[in-house]
């Protein structure tokens, strides 16, 4: 069995797949639609959505296939996407690199496979569109095209499903979008047994900025606030905006110190901002930090339920601290 290269643009394609967000989201009726039609318009038993990670491949529609994933060692699709043409391997049985292959000689007997490059706008294959028989095939030029055409497809909705988990506004992710890139980062802080950390933040007297300033201020100070809390994280950390004037960001693999550490350097950028920029208004904010418990927080939502209301008990010591002076 022949291991597959590592793309020449590897670390570009990682960095692009990360920023899909697709990785260990559910299944959608997007993607699951085009595998059905693969299955019934070439008459095979399996067709997969697969996007091939740092040491793995992820099916993000499994249509023949019990599991979700298997290793990129013996991946077809991680040599497939060293290509932007279609790979094709009529007889795996006569094919040096996949005649030994665990999927070969054992489940699910894989003796055909056909896998089109999934290609987004930066160029790099973030997996394949594939076809997989268990006995020996061919396919002709207008089969081939047809694989092409419904791989295209499966590449628009990428690009589709992209752009409804970013919000326009500020450009973090929307509630959509943090909720699947936290998810996918807590699912990875609990396999490595790290820490993560929630904050959840609300500007405070943001309904005033609109009513004194107009609503085009307002959108500004969103946008200063999401680039000052996504310039000061890092590329492991997840930062949104749910909506209106909240938003959050998941640290992970973050020390309570560190979290804190992040936490005093933004108040002084927010500070520093209203010092140099004088708008007629100050940005400022209430922020809820909880940290991740496994037992406490079974998903993302349980998290952000309790770091919502730790940050509203935040606001509310705020106001009487405000009245009491």
């Amino acid at each position: 069995m022949k291991t597959p290269e590592m793309p020449a643009d590897e670390a570009k394609r990682l960095h692009a797949l990360r920023a899909y967000n697709l990785l260990d989201t559910p299944p959608e009726e997007r993607f699951d639609r085009l595998t059905r039609l693969a299955r019934r318009l070439f008459d095979v038993p399996i067709a997969l959505v697969s996007l091939v990670d740092v040491n793995r491949q992820w099916f993000k529609s499994c249509q023949g296939l019990a599991v979700t994933e298997t290793s990129r060692d013996v991946s077809f699709c991680a040599h497939a996407i060293l290509d932007n043409e279609i790979m094709l391997v009529p007889n795996t049985l006569s094919d040096e690199r996949f005649y030994d292959n665990p999927l070969v000689t054992g489940d699910p007997g894989i003796r055909f496979y056909a896998g089109c490059p999934l290609i987004v706008p930066n160029g790099s294959s973030l997996g394949t569109l594939c076809l997989i028989d268990v006995k020996p095939r061919d396919m002709g030029d207008d089969e081939r095209q047809l694989l092409r055409d419904l791989a295209k497809m499966a590449e628009q909705e990428i690009g589709a499903l992209q752009m409804a988990t970013m919000d326009e506004l500020t450009l973090v992710a929307n509630r959509r979008g943090f909720e699947a890139q936290a998810q996918q980062a807590l699912t990875a802080c609990q396999r490595l047994g790290m820490p993560a950390t929630m904050l959840f933040f609300d500007l405070n007297d943001f309904k005033e900025i609109n009513d004194r300033f107009g609503h085009a201020e307002g959108d500004r100070a969103l946008i200063v606030f999401a680039g000052i809390l996504s310039g000061l994280l890092r590329e492991t950390d997840v930062v949104g905006r749910l909506g209106g004037d909240e938003f959050v960001a998941l640290l992970t693999n973050a020390s309570h110190l560190e979290a804190a550490e992040i936490m005093q350097r933004l108040y002084e950028a927010v500070v520093g901002w209203n010092l140099h920029e004088q708008r007629g208004y100050d940005i400022k904010f209430s922020v809820g930090q909880i940290e991740y418990a496994g037992d406490r927080h079974p998903s993302v939502q349980a998290l952000l339920a309790d770091s919502d209301q730790a940050m509203y008990s935040h606001k509310q010591l705020s106001k009487k601290v405000v009245i009491n002076h």
